[in-house]
């Protein structure tokens, strides 16, 4: 198998040696380390039911736009759709629009979609996933410069979060819920680039999350911790404890998922560690300095991980995505929102 990765260069960011490659790492599987966590006994309001068949729909409202790939008209109408939604949740919406520089020196018209519930309240937590697509299919065979429908890698985690944001809209969880969906994450060149330099790199992954995390739209802004969803919808996954998140919010790693264990989605959620990755909370812990996890897709053995033959693929299409995946990530962050886990 294909071991390489975004990138051939280890990097020690802000103190954790990891690969870059928003998508895939070699670190080996370690041990688990023993976690403490702190108990809140703060009443809590009742967990309402995920429906994976709304999330499910709001996946494939995305994919029929086409490829969500900046600088595209596809990308523009969906953005709209998304603002409409999040409002029709009663979310206050905020774009953070800019202009970002590529690997290959273009500039991408981008835009962070940003939305709050209880906007006032001082207490906060934070979810993300990113809501553009692959502008290539660099691991096909056929067609590797065609942009990818992005059915899991983009549109599942904003599919699941437009569903906990109508649930939400439903029953008020009693604090700050923000959700922000990253553009232009997915846009960097081919697997086998080498890296020169850590500043190249950064003109490769994550360029909304890296602007955000620049350009604070909220001043003042500190919610207690956040969560990213990326690629949480194929069949058969399994989500890993990832190394980045395990060094900046490790508590919230293992009380989530012990809590997805105790809902039954233990066989999704494993206790495996799996090596730092490069994504969009990567730079909302070391430039933002929110402690943020990522619940992403992964395949861990002893030497190394993966994310599916279909991943960065015209395979990455709606034929892939599962609901039972859908309702065990979508349920088990809603019991995290109305449990205060």
């Amino acid at each position: 198998m294909n071991k390489f990765l975004r990138s051939g260069l280890v990097l020690c960011f802000a103190g954790l040696t990891f690969l870059t490659g928003c998508k895939e790492e070699q670190d080996e599987t370690k041990p688990e380390e023993d976690v403490v966590v702190v108990k809140d006994d703060t009443p809590k309001v009742p967990t309402p039911d995920f429906s994976a068949d709304s999330a499910y729909y709001f996946i494939q409202k995305q994919v029929d736009f086409g490829p969500r790939v900046p600088n595209t008209p596809a990308h523009d109408s969906c953005r709209v759709w998304l603002v409409e939604q999040l409002e029709r949740f009663n979310f206050s919406v905020i774009q953070q629009s800019g202009v970002v520089t590529t690997w290959d020196e273009q500039e991408l018209n981008m835009t962070n979609i940003i939305g709050q519930f209880n906007k006032d309240a001082e207490e906060r937590i934070l979810l993300a996933a990113h809501w553009d697509t692959r502008p290539y299919a660099d691991r096909d065979s056929v067609d590797q410069y065609k942009p990818i429908d992005g059915a899991n890698d983009g549109a599942s985690g904003v599919g699941v979060l437009l569903e906990i944001a109508r649930q939400i809209s439903l029953k008020n969880p009693g604090y700050g819920v923000d959700i922000i969906f990253f553009d232009a994450e997915d846009y960097g060149t081919f697997d086998g680039k080498v890296y020169q330099s850590v500043n190249q790199m950064l003109n490769d992954w994550c360029l909304g999350s890296q602007y955000w995390a620049k350009n604070q739209p909220i001043p003042n802004y500190d919610p207690k911790y956040g969560i990213l969803l990326d690629m949480v919808g194929a069949k058969n996954a399994t989500f890993p404890k990832e190394g980045v998140s395990m060094q900046y919010a490790a508590p919230k790693v293992t009380a989530i998922w012990n809590a997805a264990e105790a809902l039954g989605y233990g066989s999704y959620f494993v206790k495996k560690l799996a090596g730092g990755i490069t994504d969009d909370h990567t730079f909302v812990n070391n430039m933002a300095g929110i402690p943020m996890l990522d619940i992403i897709d992964m395949k861990v053995d002893n030497q190394y991980s993966s994310f599916g033959s279909f991943h960065h693929t015209h395979g990455d299409n709606m034929s892939i995505i599962d609901k039972n995946t859908l309702k065990a990530v979508g349920q088990t962050v809603l019991h995290v929102i109305y449990q205060k886990i």
